[in-house]
Formats: C-alpha cells, structure tokens, sequence
C-alpha cells in the first residue's frame, strides 16, 4: 500500500509513473498550490478533490510495475506536425479478476472543461474500482490544446485508443470489439457524442455494448436556456467566437444544428447509466438525455443523488458512493 504520510507532490514525483504524473490534471501545474503538500486523506476531509486518490495511485503503482501500462496515440512525426497530440495517451489499468477476459472493457474519459483532463480524481481512483467490479480499463488523456475543431479530434483520439486497442487485444486480454464507455462532464460529452455519427460510425468501429455518461454536458440549446450570466459580466463575442471556433470549428449556433447537440442524434445511442447530483449545474442535461432515450426506446438508468454538486468522481464518502457497481450491474442485468 502507498505510504499514507506522503503528500500529493511526493507521491506525483514517484519515477515509475514520470511519464503520465504531469496530466494528473493536464495543464494545471499543481506544484504550484497548496494541495502539493497536502496528503490523499487531507485533500479527501478537506474537499480539495473528490474520490479516493490514495487508492488511485496505488492502481497506477502496481501497473507501472508491470512495466506495460502507457501507450501514446500518436507518433513523434505526427506530434511535429501538431504539438497539441503530444502527450495524448492511454493507461491500461487491467483487472485481477479472470473472468474480466469475457466481459467488454471500459474506455474511460475523464472530465476537464476541454482544459485539463482530470485522471487524479475522474481516471485513476474510478479504473480501480471498476478493475475491482472485474473490468479491464482504458484510460484516454485526449487533447485539450489547439485552437480549432478540438471536438472532432477528440474524436479521432478515441478512435486512435479503441484501433489501438484492437491491434494488441490478444496482449490486453480483451475482445476489441466489446466496450463500454465511460466519461466525466466534458468527457461524458465526448462519449456521448461518440454515440452519434460523429463517433464509432465515421471509424468503422463498434458500437458500445453501454455508455455511462457521468454528469455529462450533452445540449447545447440548453446550455443557452440556462444560461445566466454572473453579475458584472460584459459579453466578449470576440472570445466567444474564439471558443466555438477551438471546440467546434463553426458558430454556436451551427453547432446547435450539428451531432454536437447528441440528444437529437441519439439514434445510434447503446443503453446508457447516467449518474449525477441534484445540486449539479448539469442536472438538466442527464434528465434531458434520459427522457430522450426512454422515447427512442433504448434502455436507460437515471441515478440522481439527492445532495451535493459536480465533480464526485468515483462517490467515496457522498451519497452516490458506490455508482460503479451499480452501473455495471445493471448492464449486466440487460441481458
């Protein structure tokens, strides 16, 4: 077991893991703040972060031991031509059970804001407990720099982790074609846009056997519902411009009528686990894609918990505690 008495930083500067330790949360230089001297534990009963990171690090130990867990997803001439590939990356974090062989591995994408990707909180702590349910697990760390299209290459960073995935599938023990997704906010975006025709179709991969999409982002439209802007906020329509063009490469409003808004593109949707918090921001989004799928027919689970807010990660110590077997077991329970 990881040294309960080391804190954040020392645990983030164990060789073994050098080369994944700066995108505990990517672009957020967290030598820099106070949780850098803080251990699992405070930063737990301090709620600097959720989920059991102590139990994390000690998953992202034990593979890196192994010697066999980072696998970039693009190659150095293919980073030259574009810096913000370098360090996209997969973390294989497989079970101990033996029958995790037989059943779909997880993909899972943590969250970020498409600014950092959180594998501190959303990727290592939540693979361990799904390794504990007998699920092998794929963490992806995709891109959150560049300046135009981000989504779309989101896209293709999924598609290069499950191709990736294929072309080693007897190393990794897993049927390639068997998978479920699972994804953070932003990622949960990502996975459920990877549901429409923006996603598995547009690579010739496989459709998920299950997504859970965990307080995920998902419409457009009603973002700009809700939206209430803080007071003294000024409208920049400059910056604002700005940012539809890095993420979708087209006006927001274009946006809206794209596989960016996925509840109107749910067609191809697998059944789906959504998990999220009452006093979550988003709530209304997991509703809305929940009711959306119901009337398209396609089973589907709404989990709210009845208090607290975004970011539980993998729900150690709130109400929602536990979320992972759940979700698993209900999709075993489809067959």
């Amino acid at each position: 077991m990881i040294d309960e008495r080391k804190t954040l930083g020392e645990l983030l500067s164990d060789p073994r893991i050098r080369k994944i330790a700066p995108d505990a949360i990517r672009n957020r230089d967290l030598s820099r703040e106070e949780v850098w001297n803080k251990t699992p534990a405070q930063l737990q009963d301090e709620h600097f972060f959720f989920g059991d990171i102590g139990r994390g690090f000690q998953r992202l130990y034990d593979a890196a031991d192994t010697g066999d867990w980072y696998y970039p997803l693009y190659s150095e001439a293919e980073c030259a031509e574009d810096e913000a590939r370098r360090n996209v990356n997969m973390v294989w974090l497989p079970s101990d059970d033996p029958k995790a062989d037989e059943k779909p591995f997880i993909l899972l994408v943590p969250g970020g804001g498409f600014v950092n990707v959180w594998n501190l909180t959303e990727g290592w702590p939540v693979a361990a407990q799904f390794n504990s349910e007998g699920y092998h697990v794929f963490i992806v760390t995709y891109q959150v720099d560049g300046e135009e299209r981000l989504l779309e290459k989101n896209m293709v960073d999924m598609a290069r982790a499950l191709q990736l995935i294929r072309e080693k599938e007897k190393h990794f023990h897993v049927q390639a074609g068997r998978y479920i997704t699972c994804g953070f906010s932003a990622g949960g975006m990502l996975i459920c846009l990877w549901n429409t025709e923006m996603g598995y179709p547009a690579f010739s991969l496989p459709k998920p056997q299950a997504s859970f999409p965990i307080y995920p982002f998902v419409s457009l439209r009603l973002a700009e519902e809700e939206y209430v802007p803080e007071e003294g906020e000024e409208e920049n329509p400059e910056e604002d411009e700005r940012e539809d063009m890095r993420l979708y490469g087209c006006p927001f409003t274009e946006a809206m009528e794209k596989a960016y808004e996925s509840p109107e593109h749910a067609e191809g949707f697998p059944p789906c686990a959504i998990f999220v918090m009452a006093g979550d921001d988003l709530l209304g989004h997991s509703k809305l894609l929940a009711r959306t799928l119901e009337k398209l027919q396609i089973p589907c689970r709404l989990e709210i918990g009845p208090e607290g807010g975004h970011g539980f990660a993998d729900g150690t110590g709130t109400c929602i505690a536990g979320w992972t077997e759940r979700a698993v077991r209900w999709y075993e329970g489809l067959k």
